[in-house]
């Protein structure tokens, strides 16, 4: 038989006491006196048999001991609380996790019409920022996501291709021109720290050796560097499903007929035990029905 498990209680205490620095702030967090958190901690070194927190004042350092199960605890609640906040949230709604980039250029439409037809269940989008597109059911409480990737999103997890990313140069209409005849002396618009589009488009092309990725503008996001190309200040490369409003409206213009498949694409995920299998269904074959026939090769 396993060992005898400490209470509860006093796993909780220490969990909260080790996120806040503070048996204080730990009491208030839990509606409880200081001298309460105390007595749990100290029934927790008992029956560990070693020293959790050193007294620094009136805040409170762990341990390297302490260090180490505040990190197995912490993963634990955060699976436990994740587990009831999904037993909470009514059966009608799904949440979903995705890039704001994409929120804003694509799937906010796509909701739209999916509300229009479905009356559940309701989707409630957290639009983030992600500098790599990843999900832990585990630890983040969604009950889906749509992300960037190569459509390995972790085990115990499902992943449905919706549109192949797709990239192209991209600039103002008045900028057209310029790019076409020197590129290599435009400046360079990078919607990404790592530069990563713009080698993957000038790869196998005649231009690699002569643009210097180097220099040029670095921003966060596909959106933003579509923006500082509206605004005049260089050529960037975007992807063409979810720059489709802009190129349509004449706002952005592409410079170069050569489009790169990247081999990476938006993708759906959930987790393979999910309770809401049937929602996520109803959302997923909705979805695909929103990707423009240009993007939708599987």
């Amino acid at each position: 038989m396993s060992s005898p498990l400490p209470p509860l209680y006093a796993l909780r205490a220490f969990d909260i006491a080790a996120l806040q620095g503070s048996y204080t702030r730990a009491a208030e967090a839990l509606h409880v006196t200081p001298g309460a958190i105390s007595r749990h901690i100290r029934t927790l070194e008992a029956h560990f048999r070693c020293q959790l927190f050193l007294r620094k004042g009136p805040r409170v350092e762990l341990t390297d001991a302490g260090r180490t199960l505040a990190s197995q605890l912490r993963t634990g609640f955060v699976a436990l609380e994740s587990a009831c906040d999904a037993f909470r949230t009514p059966p009608q709604f799904l949440r979903l996790k995705a890039p704001t980039t994409l929120t804003v250029n694509w799937l906010l439409q796509a909701l739209k019409g999916f509300h229009e037809r479905h009356s559940v269940p309701e989707v409630q989008v957290s639009s983030v920022w992600m500098d790599v597109d990843r999900i832990d059911f585990h630890r983040e409480a969604f009950d889906c996501a749509i992300l960037l990737g190569n459509g390995q999103f972790g085990e115990q997890t499902h992943a449905l291709r919706l549109f192949a990313e797709r990239l192209a140069p991209v600039c103002a209409p008045s900028m057209v021109a310029q790019a076409q005849r020197n590129l290599p002396g435009c400046d360079l618009i990078h919607p990404s720290a790592d530069r990563r589009d713009w080698r993957r488009w000038l790869k196998d092309t005649s231009l690699e050796q002569q643009v210097d990725i180097s220099r040029g503008h670095l921003f966060d996001t596909l959106e933003q560097g579509n923006q500082a190309a509206i605004a005049g200040h260089g050529v960037s490369v975007a992807d063409l499903t979810l720059s489709r409003h802009a190129l349509e409206k004449g706002v952005l213009a592409l410079p170069f007929t050569r489009q790169v498949v990247t081999g990476d694409g938006y993708y759906l995920v959930w987790p393979e035990d999910s309770p809401r299998q049937k929602e996520i269904a109803t959302l997923r074959h909705y979805l695909l029905t929103c990707v423009p026939e240009c993007c939708d090769e599987q």
